[in-house]
């Protein structure tokens, strides 16, 4: 299938989505909205598929939300205020879709992100699992600095991935969080020294993942999502049981036996 608003490219069990619209500092237009959480339904359901990196082109990460389909999508002024507020919520929900479609994908979603990442991307990278920079990033939660409040998912998911206190100063004055300070506090992963050194470091960390059993990838990430949102004791017979019927005998021997001989073992893939 193919998009407009990004390049889908599958190879060796990676699925790489790369946004394609540099001239407009890859700004996510009326087309994102609908193929992003498209190409993750494809790719949830793709057995070849391991692991996903999400990277764009250009000088920016993205710029967010294209803000001239922003305004094609308010109500009109002259419309009933309840039934123009019914419309607003659907549409929010609608555009709350692709990140959740990243939070619900089964495998590991990895972003690469160089330059800035503004508004609705800050939304996108805070729905992957593990986030990864070049030494010119950064992320500002640029909703404020337009005089709304953020509604597509940075202030759900990224208070659980920095400190209280520098979420608040993050989310209530929109300043820059640059790449060394995204590190230190836990935000970012590894800092590369710029776009094409941060491609190489994700994408062989993307090719670790894929070697592993991608049954065992898949039951981590559900249970790290599961942990997430549940206390441990509730954790805990939920990994009981997800191994009682899923633990695949075939991978383990397979696993076992590779690093009994300091080989590379070969897993086979989902069924479809």
């Amino acid at each position: 299938m193919d998009y407009t608003s990004f390049q889908l490219d599958i190879a060796a069990h990676i699925a790489t989505i790369t946004l394609c619209n540099p001239q407009k500092a890859n700004a996510l237009g009326e087309d994102f909205w609908t193929e992003f959480a498209q190409v993750f339904d494809h790719i949830t359901e793709d057995p070849e598929v391991r692991v996903v990196v999400v990277a764009s082109s250009g000088k920016h990460f993205t710029s967010g939300i294209d803000l001239g389909y922003l305004q094609t999508t308010l109500p009109p002024a002259d419309a009933d205020p309840a039934r123009a507020m019914d419309k607003l919520r659907r549409h929010v929900k609608f555009l709350q879709a692709p990140f959740e479609a990243i939070d619900n994908c089964r495998v590991p979603v990895l972003a690469a992100v160089q330059g800035g990442c503004f508004g609705a991307g800050v939304d996108l990278v805070s729905a992957c699992d593990i986030r990864y920079v070049s030494a010119d990033a950064f992320f500002i939660i640029q909703e404020i600095n337009i005089g709304m409040v953020a509604d597509l998912g940075t202030l759900q998911r990224m208070p659980r991935q920095i400190p209280d206190g520098l979420m608040r100063e993050l989310a209530y004055t929109g300043r820059k969080y640059l790449a060394e300070e995204a590190l230190a506090t836990g935000y970012v992963t590894h800092v590369s020294a710029d776009h094409e050194a941060l491609l190489d470091h994700v994408m062989t960390i993307a090719a670790q993942i894929a070697a592993q059993s991608p049954l065992a990838i898949v039951g981590s990430k559900e249970m790290l999502k599961h942990t997430r949102d549940h206390n441990v004791a509730d954790g805990l017979d939920y990994i009981a049981a997800w191994n009682a019927g899923m633990l695949s005998q075939a991978d383990v021997i397979k696993g076992a036996v590779a690093a009994l001989s300091k080989s590379e073992a070969e897993f086979d893939d989902l069924l479809d």
